[in-house]
């Protein structure tokens, strides 16, 4: 008997949920090690799309690179590795062009191989390693604290997603961007960033001063983050649904049940991500809870 996509979809989050929690609260080697496989295969899945779009990208290096990323910046985080900020990706393009050179020479379009190549690599990997960023930040003291903060746009990245999807299905009528993503609405953009900014407001109010956690942001700047989280993960979602455009494809592989790829399940908190560690390392905007 056929398993229907909806029942994929529910049987793979039901599985894959409680093990990503996990994995967030453990946090350590644990987690980057999830972010380095998510990130090269993400990595793998861009390169493919890029190649179905007729670019060459040199996966031969740019997924082992994208695998190394996310440790590399979780060494970083901890303290165990500590060069300035920059070096990172200076080494994965160095490296990139390194192999250009001898791998594609004058004639294998070398400049478009190595960008495409570095691209995919900070798209796919570098991006998802601003988690590090929130699960240790300077003011998340403890597991909890740390865990908490990570979860804030990991929620809301699914919220907006959820929210935007059913508005836009009941209440729908103009389209967002057609010739991007014709099953976009404004409606559906518009649902998805007010109820966005309503959870944003309860995960600050309930969530980030519980006595595990200990960490404020003020009503009205978790509403304006509620509502930037909204915009970058409908931007992220956009994005990769370009690139797919380009492709000529429909997902990125079909290595998830239901949901296609792992770029399709994470295009959106792809760009949530750096939004939230940028906002939080704004000036007054997370402050440490009144103890």
């Amino acid at each position: 008997m056929a398993v229907s996509n909806l029942t994929a979809r529910v049987l793979f989050a039901v599985v894959a949920i409680p093990v990503v929690v996990a994995i967030i609260w453990a946090g350590g080697f644990v987690l980057a090690a999830l972010l380095a496989v998510a990130g090269a295969l993400a990595t793998a899945e861009y390169f493919h799309l890029a190649r179905a779009g007729s670019y060459e990208p040199m996966e031969v290096v740019g997924v082992p690179l994208a695998f190394v990323l996310p440790i590399g910046v979780f060494g970083y985080q901890i303290g165990h590795f500590n060069p300035p900020v920059l070096t990172l990706g200076a080494v994965i393009v160095a490296a990139v062009f390194a192999l250009a050179i001898f791998a594609r020479g004058p004639g294998g379009h070398p400049i478009g191989a190595a960008a495409v190549t570095v691209f995919g690599i900070l798209y796919g990997a570098g991006f998802l390693s601003f988690a590090f960023g929130l699960r240790y930040h300077n003011y998340a003291v403890g597991r909890a604290a740390g865990s908490a903060l990570l979860f804030y746009p990991l929620a809301l990245t699914w919220i907006s997603d959820t929210a935007g999807f059913f508005v836009g299905r009941s209440m729908g009528r103009r389209k967002l961007s057609p010739s991007v993503s014709p099953g976009k609405t404004v409606e559906g953009a518009v649902g998805a960033l007010v109820v966005c900014a309503v959870a944003s407001w309860c995960y600050a109010t309930w969530v980030l001063p519980s006595p595990n956690v200990l960490l404020a942001i003020r009503p009205m700047m978790a509403v304006a983050l509620g509502v930037a989280i909204s915009v970058a993960v409908q931007l992220g979602d956009l994005a990769e649904s370009l690139i797919k455009r380009e492709a000529g494809q429909k997902d990125s592989s079909h290595l998830i049940p239901g949901h296609g790829g792992v770029l399709d399940r994470i295009d959106g908190l792809l760009f949530a991500l750096p939004v939230a560690y940028l906002a939080f390392t704004f000036p007054h905007v997370l402050l440490p809870a009144v103890r």
